[in-house]
């Protein structure tokens, strides 16, 4: 899977509502993007969590702004004022991710907007497989744009890296944070997802999509591991837990059942 790979030409502004301080930046082929930084607080495993999540959503064909690689130069952000940020540029020189900003996009309102059963299931099945503890009526991390529904900001899934424990185990286990997901109420045709989805993410796909984690990242994510080592965990953990999908499936079935 091949990423784009633009530079930073401009830095525009702070996104402060993100927990890793993303920003607004223009590039060198003069789109603006919504900069997911290496250097954040968050560390690399972040942006390596919104690359996989991304790259996934898109496989599954739902809706997220184009991903791209984008490159700060090593004398960017030297003029910047705010120290706070010019360590953070200073921290993230060389390769980070962009997300295409969707200008005039609405955060999505789970009260004035309903989504159909369809589409609610898969993104439900997709961050449970994901395990993604940030899509809740508190943060919906989902954008409607142009009448449609678009998914941003998967830097919280995959949280077993955080730790790089029992992955094994992990990988295996149901997600219980499931039953928080702003869209589980309507996402009615959960087993059906699972069956979709599956189909897709196959061993090769997944391959694909962890083959795309560049080394600069992959080698700082986890010490005493090589950049092709780190890739084959990411990898194993996700065709373990896809093979083991049952697991979080029933887990959302019964927590769907409890809300309704």
């Amino acid at each position: 899977m091949n990423l784009r790979t633009v530079n930073v030409t401009r830095y525009i502004a702070p996104l402060r509502e993100g927990g890793s301080l993303p920003a607004l930046a223009e590039a060198d082929d003069d789109f603006k993007y919504v900069v997911k930084f290496r250097g954040s607080g968050h560390g690399v495993k972040s942006v390596i969590a919104e690359l996989i999540g991304g790259l996934v959503a898109h496989q599954l064909k739902l809706r997220v702004p184009e991903l791209v690689f984008i490159r700060l130069d090593d004398a960017f952000g030297q003029t910047e004022g705010d120290e706070e940020i010019q360590d953070l540029l200073q921290a993230s020189r060389g390769l980070n991710l962009g997300l295409h900003f969707l200008s005039g996009a609405l955060t999505y309102d789970p009260v004035t907007t309903t989504i159909d059963g369809t589409q609610a299931s898969r993104i439900v099945w997709m961050d449970a497989f994901l395990t993604n503890v940030d899509r809740t009526v508190r943060n919906t991390n989902m954008l409607m744009w142009h009448k449609e529904l678009w998914l941003i900001d998967h830097g919280a899934t995959l949280y077993f890296h955080h730790t790089w424990v029992n992955w094994q185990t992990q990988a295996l286990s149901p997600f219980a944070l499931i039953k928080d997901h702003v869209l589980l109420r309507f996402a009615n045709e959960l087993e059906r997802a699972d069956s979709y989805c599956r189909d897709i993410l196959t061993p090769e796909v997944l391959r694909k999509i962890v083959d795309t984690i560049p080394d600069e990242w992959a080698a700082k994510a986890e010490e005493g591991l090589t950049a092709n080592e780190v890739r084959e965990v990411y990898y194993q953990f996700l065709t373990l837990r896809i093979t083991q999908s049952v697991n979080f499936l029933n887990q959302a079935i019964h927590a769907r059942e409890a809300l309704i």
